[in-house]
């Protein structure tokens, strides 16, 4: 087979890019290492910034996310079990939307399909070949060996994919910063505990109540990474929950069994560069940023959006783009690691921390927050999303 671009990726990053390119004449292919029906079970982040949604809108993926979307005017941060609002619209003029990551793939795969795209699932041993000159990639399917030539390969294929490890070791420098906790999340068909996001500081750690929908909650409490999961039953978990939340809050919102429970770990990662020759990096491939704020989806989309740029230009004759792709998506990507860093650092308890200073001084900024609209306009700016 042969195509101007291959997408090693089928996730929603991959999947994009190549309804982006196919709008603009260009031919690409996908090769997804899980089945269709794996990753639509994956259930991710789904708080999407402003320009992700723009960017939707205009790729033609807006109908069912703005029919089944709920905009966040703004979030709710909380510290000694009481709340205050940060309000987007007052403040900047602009909101979020909460539209699951889940949804987004099956309106890209739904796309894809109409438009015919080459999306190959199951593809196993994938290796890229000769990406200083002229690439192509392999790989394994239906005990066969294939291969696709191609001008680009795109690596849209995570933090343990193949495409970043194909760039040489005295190329690629790296920056990992691993949180010493994790974030033990819990599923439930129940109504969210509020109609917006609430952040909660704690001295017995952090608490997010998010949502899927008005019938499906996502909340989050900072937990031991290396915590057994069956060591929290659903009680435990309420009952940790409540103790962290707003009072208001925790005296009224609804639990029922869990659908799903897992603990995640943290970490902020950045590889530079994001171009090797013909090689291109997108998302998780490149960078990971913790939940906090959400940013992990977002600045996927950003590098598409970048990137989509950039090989429309090359192949209009402007190979300017391409050959800055890396330094532009890199200057919006280190500057979310940074919104992530400093808002994880303000929300959790970190081993060793004193509550005699360590959480006085993140309630006080917590409290200098809400007090300071020019703080609050700083916080909203970065969770709405840096202009592109």
């Amino acid at each position: 087979m042969r195509s101007q671009i291959c997408i090693i990726g089928g996730g929603p990053s991959g999947l994009l890019l190549s309804h982006i390119l196919h709008q603009a004449g260009l031919d690409t292919i996908v090769l997804e290492r899980q089945s269709r029906d794996h990753v639509l079970s994956r259930i991710r982040a789904g708080v999407l910034e402003d320009g992700t949604v723009a960017l939707l809108r205009q790729a033609g993926l807006g109908a069912r996310m703005d029919r089944e979307g709920f905009a966040h005017s703004g979030t709710y941060l909380a510290a000694r079990n009481r709340g205050f609002r940060v309000d987007f619209i007052d403040l900047i003029g602009r909101e979020v939307l909460v539209y699951g990551q889940t949804e987004v793939t099956a309106d890209l795969y739904a796309a894809r399909d109409a438009a015919g795209g080459i999306v190959i699932h199951n593809a196993a041993d994938v290796a890229i070949h000769d990406a200083r000159g002229t690439p192509y990639i392999t790989y394994a399917k239906d005990g066969s060996t294939h291969r696709v030539d191609c001008d680009w390969v795109v690596g849209c294929d995570g933090f343990h994919g193949v495409s970043r490890r194909t760039i040489p070791p005295d190329v690629l420098r790296s920056v990992e910063k691993v949180y010493p906790f994790g974030w033990l999340g819990v599923l439930s068909r129940t109504a969210p505990a509020n109609h917006e996001l609430i952040y909660a500081n704690h001295e017995r750690g952090f608490a997010l109540a998010s949502m899927r929908n008005d019938r499906l909650s996502r909340y989050y409490i900072q937990a031991p990474v290396d915590d057994p999961v069956e060591r929290w039953s659903d009680d435990a978990f309420w009952d940790e929950l409540r103790r962290r939340l707003p009072a208001d809050v925790a005296e009224t919102m609804e639990t029922g069994p869990s659908i799903e429970k897992s603990i995640a770990p943290l970490r902020s990662f950045v590889a530079e560069p994001m171009r090797w020759n013909r090689l291109c990096l997108v998302g998780d491939a490149a960078h990971i940023v913790p939940p906090t704020g959400a940013k992990g989806l977002n600045l996927a989309v950003s590098d598409v959006h970048y990137l989509s740029q950039a090989l429309i230009a090359h192949y209009a004759g402007d190979d300017g783009p391409i050959d800055g792709y890396s330094d532009r998506a890199l200057a919006r990507v280190w500057k979310a690691v940074r919104f992530s860093w400093w808002f994880t650092s303000l929300m959790h308890r970190f081993p060793g921390d004193s509550a005699l200073f360590d959480q006085k001084m993140q309630e006080a900024e917590i409290d200098y927050l809400e007090h300071s609209r020019a703080a609050q306009t700083a916080l909203a700016e970065n969770y709405v999303g840096l202009p592109y």
